[in-house]
């Protein structure tokens, strides 16, 4: 199992400089929904009880919108919203005794931003609806037992900001390039170890 989750690493990692190169757009579709599929099938061999299984339906649904992201916005955005949903109830089941509520104030920042950065003003109320979804997610990670995923779910978060910011005030910016795919895989990384690895 642990050279599953290897292979899910390279796979992830070699993602973002194949990108780059010249190479047939359905093996790269395929290459790009490797990685988290590898960490899915990951979790899924060692799923032993709920929070295993739901770790692997949200690992399932994000290799699913990494490959619908390439085809439109929306149904990608979607799935990965159905995976927040699944990944709050996967993390409210954990919540970490005495763990107080103030990480939920990262849902309006969030959520405002998805709003305000992209400069198409039809988009704001979608990438507001999905910011409000991720930063929900990550403040539920934060509340949780699980500390590693809780930083995992911030850079996921943090991913996903950059792409607001790509939409708008970083267009044509390297950094967004730069950082989107590293943040938001060893986010899910993350995710995925610090959950799965306790045989769930």
């Amino acid at each position: 199992m642990n050279a599953l989750f290897l292979a899910a690493l390279a796979a992830g990692l070699s993602y973002w400089p194949a990108s780059h190169l010249a190479i047939d757009p359905a093996l790269l579709l395929a290459w790009k929904g490797a990685g988290v599929g590898l960490l899915a099938l990951w979790a899924a061999g060692r799923a032993r009880g709920a929070d295993g299984w739901l770790l692997t339906a949200v690992l399932a649904l994000g290799a699913a919108g990494d490959v619908l992201l390439e085809v439109a916005l929306t149904p990608g955005g979607a799935v990965f919203l159905c995976g927040h949903l699944v990944a709050i109830a996967l993390y409210l089941r954990n919540r970490r005794a005495g763990a107080g509520w103030w990480p939920l104030l990262l849902v309006p920042v969030v959520g405002a931003a998805g709003a305000m950065l992209p400069a198409d003003p039809a988009a704001a109320p979608g990438m507001a609806l999905y910011g409000i979804g991720v930063a929900a997610m990550a403040a539920c990670a934060a509340m949780s037992r699980f500390r590693l995923a809780a930083a995992g779910a911030l850079m996921f978060t943090v991913s996903d900001l950059l792409i607001f910011a790509r939409l708008g005030p970083l267009t044509g910016s390297i950094l967004p390039s730069l950082l989107v795919w590293s943040l938001y895989f060893l986010g899910q990384a993350l995710i995925a170890w610090d959950v799965g690895r306790r045989r769930a």
